[in-house]
């Protein structure tokens, strides 16, 4: 195992949305449901409560600076630039920062305007994810969304003039009733917008949410492939990298914060519903690593300030044999994957032994024929789940 902690980065929960999207299961609260309104979120209660969340995990920063900062959702861009002003002078009070410390700020093309984008800049947010989905009418109503395409161009040009210059766009395919056209229409109104950053991710149905209950109609298998394949060779001819599964980037504008989750590096976590992943070594230098998640239910999470037990909802240790899981599941990820040495050092399982476990994995072209590296091949990467599995078998 590695003698020396990992990166570590902070991500920040903000659990309100004007509306539930159909397709989310993320935590994210209408206002109404917990006594708030959009227009009146508790922001001085959150606030402090998020730095009372914060001062019971410190003792975990282990004295590294901070490299990263998220601040996703929900919808962050409901509070005010204020807010993230206040928060982010208190945190940097008590944690240090890296000099080139990437703040992001995920916002919602329908709940900004240029005022509070110069705000957001104003309060040291360098980095903005526009969750924008879709540019096209029918399949933004089909997703529950709040903007229009012209909105989500809007948003776009404001946080351009209000000085962001690494910006990311979220897009998403397979959506009900969507074409091969109306895909590709997205993308390129999307590259038409210059962003650094695009995370173009295929719509699944998850457990929990309205779509899992009453499922749309979505296109046909050889039409999710097609969109793939053509969306693919369309974001590499504009000249993004593909560094992830869904990420691409243009040169040295890889997300870093998600980086280093895939790159298995810590995290604190605070904040509604946040998770956190720290890793510890004991005075018998015995490498720890833990996940610990918060209260869930905003409301909840407030009455927290009051209670002794502190904001964390649960813990768990991750054993030595769970250990490789955990770390493939992140690592392979990356289109570049993890050199054997990396691999050994961050599950002390010998790559000799992972290897033989692979093999059925190599003969169905899972894997990329690499010395010294474990990389998913282009197959590998679609059928991530079953690369996985063979990993994960005793």
């Amino acid at each position: 195992m590695a003698d020396t902690l990992p990166p570590l980065s902070l991500y920040i929960h903000t659990p309100w949305c004007v509306r539930k999207c159909p397709y989310c299961d993320f935590n994210s609260h209408e206002p109404g449901s917990h006594g708030f309104t959009p227009q009146a979120l508790p922001e001085d209660a959150y606030l402090k409560a998020l730095l009372q969340d914060l001062e019971g995990d410190l003792a975990l920063a282990a004295e590294r600076k901070i490299q990263t900062i998220f601040i996703g959702g929900g919808t962050p861009s409901l509070l005010s630039p204020l807010f993230y002003d206040r928060l982010l002078t208190e945190i940097k009070r008590r944690l240090p920062f890296a000099d080139d410390i990437e703040i992001t700020l995920e916002a919602n093309p329908g709940t900004t305007e240029q005022e509070r984008f110069i705000g957001y800049r104003n309060a040291g947010i360098n980095r903005l994810s526009l969750g924008i989905q879709s540019f096209q009418p029918a399949q933004l109503h089909a997703l529950g969304r709040i903007h229009s395409g012209q909105e989500a161009v809007t948003a776009v040009t404001q946080a351009r003039h209000a000085g962001f210059t690494n910006i990311n766009i979220d897009l998403m395919h397979g959506l009900p009733e969507q074409t091969p056209k109306l895909a590709m229409d997205d993308i390129e109104q999307a590259l038409a917008l210059a962003p650094q950053h695009l995370s173009w991710y295929q719509l699944t149905l998850e457990p929990n949410t309205a779509f899992h209950s009453n499922p749309p109609l979505l296109p046909e298998e050889e039409a999710l492939w097609d969109i793939q394949d053509t969306g693919h060779q369309r974001l590499e001819q504009a000249g993004f990298e593909r560094y992830e599964i869904s990420a691409y980037a243009t040169a040295n504008h890889q997300s870093r914060h998600n980086l280093n989750y895939w790159q298995f590096g810590d995290y604190l976590g605070i904040g509604a519903g946040a998770h956190g992943k720290l890793s510890h070594i004991d005075r018998d230098k015995q490498w720890n690593i833990e996940r610990r998640w918060k209260t869930r239910q905003p409301d909840a999470y407030l009455k927290r300030m009051d209670d002794l037990r502190g904001f964390v909802a649960g813990k768990q240790l991750i054993t030595a044999d769970e250990l490789p899981l955990e770390f493939a599941m992140n690592a392979l990820r990356l289109t570049e994957g993890v050199t054997l040495g990396t691999w050994t050092a961050n599950t002390g399982q010998s790559h000799t032994l992972l290897l033989e476990r692979l093999q059925s994995a190599d003969k169905k072209g899972l894997l990329m024929q690499m010395p010294e590296k474990l990389r998913a091949s282009p197959r590998g990467l679609l059928f991530l789940n079953e690369l996985l599995t063979l990993i994960g078998d005793d």
